[in-house]
């Protein structure tokens, strides 16, 4: 294969979500609310937590960059798509893949980093809620998330290194509405079998990490909780964890559809679907979750309503 085939490439088709007519109305409707929902609600989560000093917590200074992450990876696709839906050149330049490309890692290694972190703080909390602020300091907090986006960047650089090292000397036609590993190695030329290796043992560290960690602390959390002697202070721990454990079980498994099958095993049509649903539903629901499941921000919404009437 020679160089010049590799190197000529300059931008890619992507195919899209639907060519189907009847449908792209209202596709391209739902998608407008829904994307509008995300930055309305993550948006709002950040600046109230920002804004409510009883928020001025570990627990919401994580919720708040785990909004930043999902405003982000879901803007790093949504508007694209959009713009797609009625395109008649659907075309990306091969730079603008490779941002959007690793614009989306950055932000979903993040939020799967957040989770378990989130995880961890909540078993700080009900273990020993005497010495939480202690040992969940500013400093602590911000030590954490500093790592969660180095590690996100890590990872992100790598898999960005090595998908766009590739030679596309075929079609440039992505079967898909954004740049995503599994349709930019199919229409590779090049052997993928270390791409597919690093996925395999990169993120799947990652991805065994963060839910080893949410179990063990989970874990935790239960021994701890069942310790507690009234009923009220249980129910409680509990439901602070609830919305928590949501968020995990509908991300992590969604993630581990999309990324640990081989490649035989892909399949265009359900991987639309499947990044449909966490660049887009998971967005929306993780503020939605916390805020309508939440004592804390209801009141914090209740307060900022009072003074903009006021």
């Amino acid at each position: 294969m020679s160089g010049e085939n590799c190197s000529s490439l300059t931008e890619f088709q992507l195919l899209g979500i639907t060519n189907n007519p009847e449908l792209k109305l209202t596709m391209f409707i739902l998608i407008v609310v829904v994307y509008l929902i995300i930055l309305i609600a993550n948006l709002g989560m950040i600046i109230l937590i920002r804004m409510d000093s009883q928020l001025q917590t570990p627990m919401y200074f994580f919720l708040s960059h785990l909004s930043l992450a999902d405003l982000c990876y879901s803007s790093a696709v949504g508007p694209k798509m959009l713009v797609d839906i009625f395109a008649r050149h659907r075309s990306i330049p091969f730079f603008g893949c490779v941002l959007q490309f690793f614009t989306f890692c950055i932000f979903t290694d993040s939020e799967c980093l957040l989770l378990a972190v989130m995880a961890f703080d909540r078993y700080k909390a009900i273990s020993n809620p005497l010495l939480y602020t202690v040992n969940m300091s500013h400093r602590v907090c911000s030590m954490l998330v500093a790592g969660v986006y180095l590690v996100s960047m890590v990872d992100a650089l790598t898999h960005t290194i090595l998908t766009f090292r590739l030679c596309f000397c075929g079609s440039n036609e992505i079967n898909h509405f954004f740049c995503d590993i599994p349709p930019l190695l199919l229409i590779s030329c090049s052997d993928t079998q270390i791409n597919e290796l690093v996925i395999f043992t990169v993120f799947g560290f990652i991805e065994l990490s963060t839910i080893s960690g949410v179990l063990v602390s989970y874990c935790y959390i239960i021994l701890s909780v069942l310790k507690i002697q009234s009923t009220e202070g249980r129910f409680k721990a509990f439901s602070t964890c609830s919305s928590h454990l949501t968020v995990v079980a509908i991300f992590q498994g969604t993630m581990l559809f999309m990324y640990f099958r081989p490649s035989s095993a892909y399949s265009p049509d359900e991987d639309k679907i499947a990044s449909l649903f966490y660049t887009l539903v998971i967005p929306l629901l993780n503020p939605l979750t916390y805020s309508l499941r939440n004592r804390d921000v209801k009141e914090a919404v209740a307060k900022l309503k009072n003074k903009m009437l006021i």
